[in-house]
């Protein structure tokens, strides 16, 4: 039996379709310069089990043409896949949620500039909807894996938070009252080019000293490198048949599975830095929890020991004490199921 709830407008492209409120599914897409990572929910989220996952390589540097068309053939695939399983027909999905790397301009759907993919001023959002003949929304993809977080994963209990991605990049997110902030032209939450020292590393933005400079997955490579052509004594270099040029993030937190000392000192290091950038967002945000994900939350306590020492000294008292920072849930979903998140919030006013 159909409901007879009311029917919302998308209100978010040319195709301006209605949405019912009976719809069953919602598509989400988590799109980055490396890999496409595309599943299925239901519409109100389930036990955040994605149905329909697929994970592909974005293959960027075959033109944007192959990227959106390679996205719109998983949300098919997808698709179809779901309706197998537990039949039904394509009425029952109401919809896509779209995370992408910005700058972003969501009114128009717009990807403004991603260096990673090569775009800019690109209408991703209206060429998937189009493509799929859905109506679909865009926001920032580290916003989408915070609001995911927020809503399935480790941030269910909380109304104010705030996302710390750790990878090629530092990126960040922000929910207020469970709603995400953009800022007023949709760039709050930039993480990772906070200020953390005035005279410090040159970062890829081209500013100085900031966070991203000193604790992204490069980073903590760049520090380990110059630690050990110093004369560091390490075990490091080993795993790497002595190729420095080859060693990362991984093999530094490998290092510290290990036992190496300097390894340890070097993850010792990044977590105090990020404890500095936790412990200015704290002051500034006083948000209930803070929530770090990316490869180096693998570390653990390696980790999370110094980097809530470096808090509890740089913080406010009342405000770290009413802080929780913990490793994110959803590894590898976040992203999709937070642009899910933000289809629902955009299209029917509430998660």
């Amino acid at each position: 039996m159909r409901s007879n709830a009311p029917i919302i407008s998308s209100g978010t492209n040319d195709l301006d379709r209605a949405v019912p409120l009976d719809k069953r599914w919602v598509v989400g897409v988590d799109l980055g310069g490396t890999n496409i990572v595309v599943g299925v929910l239901p519409i109100d989220g389930g036990r955040g089990d994605v149905l329909g996952c697929r994970n592909v390589p974005t293959e960027a540097q075959r033109g944007a043409k192959f990227v959106v068309d390679r996205i719109v053939g998983l949300i098919e695939e997808s698709i179809a896949e779901v309706i197998a399983a537990h039949g039904g027909t394509r009425d029952d999905f109401a919809g896509v949620g779209i995370g992408s790397p910005g700058p972003l301009n969501r009114a128009t759907g717009t990807v403004i500039n991603t260096p990673n993919l090569g775009w800019r001023n690109f209408p991703l959002r209206d060429l998937i909807s189009n493509g799929v003949s859905l109506p679909a929304t865009l926001d920032n993809d580290a916003n989408c894996a915070t609001y995911g977080e927020w809503w399935l994963g480790a941030g269910r209990n909380v109304d104010t938070l705030v996302g710390v991605t750790l990878g090629t990049g530092i990126g960040g997110g922000i929910v207020l009252n469970g709603r995400i902030f953009h800022g007023v032209s949709d760039a709050a939450g930039e993480i990772g080019h906070m200020t953390i020292e005035a005279n410090g590393r040159r970062c890829n933005c081209g500013n100085y000293g900031c966070l991203e400079a000193y604790a992204s997955g490069p980073a903590i490579a760049l520090r380990a490198i110059e630690g050990i052509e110093a004369g560091a004594e390490s075990l490091l270099p080993a795993l790497v048949d002595g190729k420095l040029e080859n060693l990362t993030a991984a093999t530094v937190y490998e290092g510290v599975v290990l036992g190496d000392p300097y390894a340890n000192d070097v993850m010792r290091e990044t977590a105090k830095l990020l404890g500095a950038g936790v412990a200015s967002i704290i002051n500034v945000l006083n948000p209930a929890m803070v929530v770090i994900a990316g490869g180096v939350t693998r570390a653990g306590e390696h980790l999370f020991e110094p980097l809530r020492a470096e808090v509890r000294k740089r913080a406010f008292k009342s405000a770290q004490e009413a802080c929780q920072i913990v490793s994110a849930q959803l590894p590898g979903t976040a992203g999709l199921i937070g642009a899910i998140a933000v289809f629902k919030k955009e299209t029917y006013g509430a998660v």
